[in-house]
């Protein structure tokens, strides 16, 4: 009995490993587009990333000058509220000197006028007794003596007195152009405070100068931490993204290399 022996044709195992092959070849197409797509995305998120860096530090600069300026306002407020306090405890003062210098040239008014009084007086008298002295010699020397030294005091007084007069009618003055000059700078700091101060009075519409910085550092405040979210949101997606860039970076390693070793197997075969 002839044995027949029937030869298989190899073509079922060529054509499996064909297949293996080309799938392994679209794997490897289709990891590469991932991972170029994937180093497009990172890419375009670290520039991104570099572009909110730059916005993140200019608000930060901005905060800071803002909150530097509203800090400086303060202390320029509190020097006009001090000069404000000063320029009226200096005024009161003037005022009170005035006043007083006032009753002084009153009174100083009221003693000339009865010294100058007094003086006449006493002249008279003077004049009255050395009349008398000659129609009666028994009046004695030593009262006309007395009565003219005490006329010549008189005269001397109203002199003195004129002079202290005068002397205070010059404060008076004096203090009258202080007094003004004082008003002037409590005018001054007061108005200098409401404009620093007072949101009643018109710069900008209805805001003070220390409103108007507060506002600007509130909005300095609002912009930085809109950067800063931005910024954050952003770092957050570049990290998700390059986390699967390398994922699909070892991927795409571990397919070529399945396909290199399949191809070797398959050209060996």
């Amino acid at each position: 009995m002839n044995t027949i022996t029937i030869n298989v044709p190899k073509y079922g195992v060529t054509e499996n490993k064909k297949r293996k092959l080309d799938s392994l070849t679209l794997q490897v197409l289709n990891a590469t587009d991932e991972v170029s797509q994937l180093e497009a995305i990172v890419n375009s998120l670290t520039d991104k990333l570099a572009t909110y860096k730059g916005f993140l530090t200019q608000a930060d600069a901005n905060k800071t000058q803002a909150e530097n300026n509203v800090t400086l306002m303060n202390t320029v407020v509190n020097n006009a509220t001090n000069l404000k306090s000063n320029s009226e405890i200096a005024l009161e003062e003037v005022i009170r000197a005035n006043s007083k210098t006032k009753k002084v040239a009153q009174k100083t008014t009221t003693v000339i006028n009865k010294l100058i009084y007094t003086a006449d007086m006493i002249n008279k008298l003077a004049g009255l007794i050395t009349r008398k002295k000659a129609q009666n010699p028994l009046i004695s020397d030593q009262l006309i003596t007395m009565v003219t030294n005490a006329g010549t005091n008189a005269n001397n007084a109203v002199a003195l007195t004129l002079v202290a007069l005068n002397t205070t009618y010059t404060a008076q003055s004096t203090n009258k152009e202080t007094q003004s000059t004082a008003t002037l700078e409590f005018l001054q700091s007061q108005k200098l405070l409401c404009k620093l101060t007072d949101d009643r009075k018109t710069n900008s519409p209805n805001s003070s100068l220390k409103t108007l910085l507060e506002n600007a550092y509130e909005t300095a405040v609002v912009e930085f931490n809109k950067t800063q979210k931005a910024y954050n949101e952003t770092l957050k997606q570049l990290n998700l993204k390059t986390a699967d860039l390398n994922k699909a970076q070892i991927n795409l390693s571990s397919l070529q290399s399945g396909l290199a070793a399949a191809n070797a197997a398959a050209l060996a075969s």
